[in-house]
Order: structure tokens, then C-alpha cells, then sequence
């Protein structure tokens, strides 16, 4: 694999979403099956892919990222017959969760086989795996053979790619080649439920609600506060639990209301903060929605909308593009809104609280 900064790019595939080039599939495949590793397209984001027993080629990808050893991946698989491959003791909840969810943004926690290697675990006696909704990387993980380990294909830290150029801009020179499908779907990564607890424990909350899947397992999901985005794991016992994510450059600070929002008092305490750090010479970006954002445009900063705060998939999927938004920007601050902590309204508020500084309570 190619060292960061070599100056040798990753070779590029444009491949339509929906009816991929064979022969860019084969190629990709080809490269993965002699130990390299590959950004691929899912529904949610890119993801940075290994075949998930090649134990050299799961290293690159820690390496290509920056990413910590302990720090779990997801194995991607193309057919539910893979996940006796990867885990044991399977639960029926895993059927009928499949049947529902799979292909989608759902990834489950089992008791992992002899078959993972624990390199590919961060050490535990989980693994994490799901079915992607992208044909893409379906047809990748067919011609590859195996399941493909993979985390999203940004360095470590940084807000996840919903495109093919956020890869290059992260990743570029490091890595082998890169799938171009264009934008993905919901732009936020899946949802991670714990299924070895009793009962089932979100672990990071993603682009499927959870009140989705309680309808399914018919029992309640325990909320941890760290998949709220309030502190972290002891252990990352799963992608996004532990260490600081999606953060931007910026410092981001986050405006909350202590119960239900005020948005009013969000705006105001915002535009007290735009002014204080604009009189120190520092450059504002501020993070807002459509209900909010001519409130903020008398103010001399960098105003970007996510959308209306009654449509979180909107929000979900522009979140990440506009915090890269504000780095090409050369924003030092970000001020940012918080959103209703319900639906995809939970995975939101876990992302902006992962990637800020600092949280202001109003």
C-alpha cells in the first residue's frame, strides 16, 4: 500500500450507483483479494475496505486512517449465509432483524467465530457486522469473495465522506483506489445494536432509528449515555464509542437547552457567542436551520443551514458535508443548534456532541 504523502494518488473508478462496470468491480475486488484496500460506497458513507481475514491488509487500514488499533471495525457482508462465517451463539432476533432491515443501515454485535481475527475486534470477543444497501458494495464484497472489514474512509477523527472527494482529500495518496458512486443516501453512518446484552444495548446510534428496531425485537433498548455522545466508553466497543469523531477543524461548540429546546434562548446565546469571538479576530461559522438562519445574517459569519429542524434526515445527510463546508472556509468557530433527541434526532445530537470542544447548556 502506498505511504500517506507518496504523491502516488488512489486510482479512481466513476461507477453508476445503481449498474457498476463489472470490470471496475473485478478490478477493485482484485486489488482487495492481494492485500490491499479500497474506499467503496454504502448507503451511509464510504467505507475503507479490507477482506476481513487478511490480517496485513486490516492493519493498512488502521494505518491509511490513523485509526487506534482497539478501535473496532464493521465486516460487511453481501448475504445473511456470511454471518455464521463471522459469529456464534446467533440469536433468533438476528432473522428477524435481517428479514426487516438488511440490505440497510443496521450493523448487529454477536459473539465473534474463531474465524475474525481479533485485529479485526480491537481484541473483544464481538464482532460487529451488516448488510450494506448499495449496490456498489454488495457486488465489491461478491467479486472480493469474503465479508470486507471496513470503517469509513476519513482519517481518524474527522467527519466521515459522503463523497468520493472527501476520501481523496483525507486519504488520496494513501490508499489503492477509490469507488466513485457520487453522494451517499442518509450521509450518517449505520446504527450499532449490541445483541450479546440482555437487553439489547445501543451502542451508536446511526441512519435506522431505534424505535424502528424496538418494533422489531419487541423489548426496549438501552440508551447508554455515551451513544447519546455524552462521554465516551471505557472500551471501544464499537465504532464511534470511544475517542473523538467527526470532528472539523474548528472548534465546534454546541448550544443546548438543558430540557426541552429554547430555540430562543440557542439564538441568542449563538449570537453572543458570534460576537465575542468575532471581536477577537477569529472567523465564525454558524450551524443552523431553515427556521433559524435569518436570524444570524446580520451577523458577519459563515451561515450554513442544515435544513428544516422537521426533517432530520435532511439534517443527518448535509451534517457532514457542511462541517468540511467550514474547514475549506478556514472557520476557526463553529457555533452550532441542537435538534430534538428522538428519531434520527438521537443520532444527530450524538454526532455534533462527538465532534464539539465544548457544550454550553441554556
Amino acid at each position: 500500500m502506498k505511504k500517506e504523502g507518496s504523491g502516488v494518488p488512489a486510482k479512481i473508478w466513476k461507477v453508476d450507483p445503481s449498474d457498476p462496470d463489472p470490470r471496475a468491480i473485478e478490478e477493485a475486488a482484485s486489488i482487495l483479494k492481494s492485500g490491499g484496500v479500497v474506499a467503496f460506497p454504502t448507503e451511509t458513507v464510504y467505507g475503507l475496505g479490507a477482506i476481513y481475514n487478511l490480517v496485513e491488509a486490516v492493519k493498512k487500514v488502521f494505518q491509511a486512517k490513523k485509526r487506534p488499533m482497539d478501535n473496532p471495525l464493521i465486516l460487511h457482508v453481501s448475504s445473511f449465509s456470511q454471518v455464521s462465517e463471522l459469529a456464534v451463539d446467533i440469536p433468533l432476533e438476528v432473522h428477524e432483524l435481517a428479514k426487516r432491515f438488511w440490505p440497510g443501515p443496521l450493523t448487529i454485535v454477536l459473539p465473534k467465530s474463531a474465524r475474525v481475527p481479533r485485529e479485526v475486534t480491537g481484541g473483544l470477543g464481538k464482532v460487529a457486522i451488516r448488510m450494506p444497501a448499495h449496490n456498489v458494495a454488495l457486488k465489491l464484497i461478491e467479486a472480493a469473495g469474503a465479508p470486507i472489514a471496513a470503517p469509513s474512509a476519513n482519517l481518524s477523527g474527522r467527519p466521515s465522506p459522503t463523497t468520493a472527494q472527501h476520501v481523496i482529500e483525507d486519504l488520496g495518496d494513501a490508499i489503492d483506489g477509490i469507488l466513485d458512486a457520487g453522494e451517499t443516501l442518509y450521509g450518517v453512518e449505520s446504527t450499532v445494536i449490541d445483541l450479546t446484552s440482555r437487553p439489547p444495548v445501543l451502542l451508536r446510534p446511526g441512519s435506522m432509528p431505534v424505535e424502528e428496531i424496538e418494533k422489531v425485537l419487541g423489548v426496549k433498548i438501552f440508551i447508554p449515555s455515551f451513544a447519546r455522545g455524552l462521554g465516551e466508553a471505557e472500551k471501544a466497543v464499537a465504532p464511534g464509542t470511544k475517542y473523538r469523531h467527526y470532528s472539523p477543524r474548528a472548534t465546534l461548540i454546541l448550544v443546548e437547552s438543558r430540557d426541552t429546546i429554547n430555540i430562543e434562548k440557542v439564538v441568542a446565546n449563538i449570537r453572543e457567542l458570534a460576537t465575542y469571538h468575532l471581536g477577537l479576530g477569529k472567523k465564525v461559522g454558524i450551524l443552523c436551520t431553515d427556521e433559524t438562519r435569518d436570524r444570524y445574517l446580520d451577523i458577519p459569519a459563515e451561515v450554513i443551514s442544515l435544513g428544516s429542524r422537521r426533517d432530520f434526515f435532511q439534517i443527518a445527510k448535509r451534517l457532514y458535508p457542511s462541517l468540511r463546508t467550514f474547514d475549506s472556509k478556514n472557520v476557526d468557530v463553529i457555533l452550532a443548534e441542537p435538534v430534538e433527541e428522538r428519531g434520527l434526532g438521537l443520532t444527530i445530537m450524538n454526532r455534533l456532541r462527538k465532534a464539539s470542544s465544548q457544550r454550553i447548556l441554556v
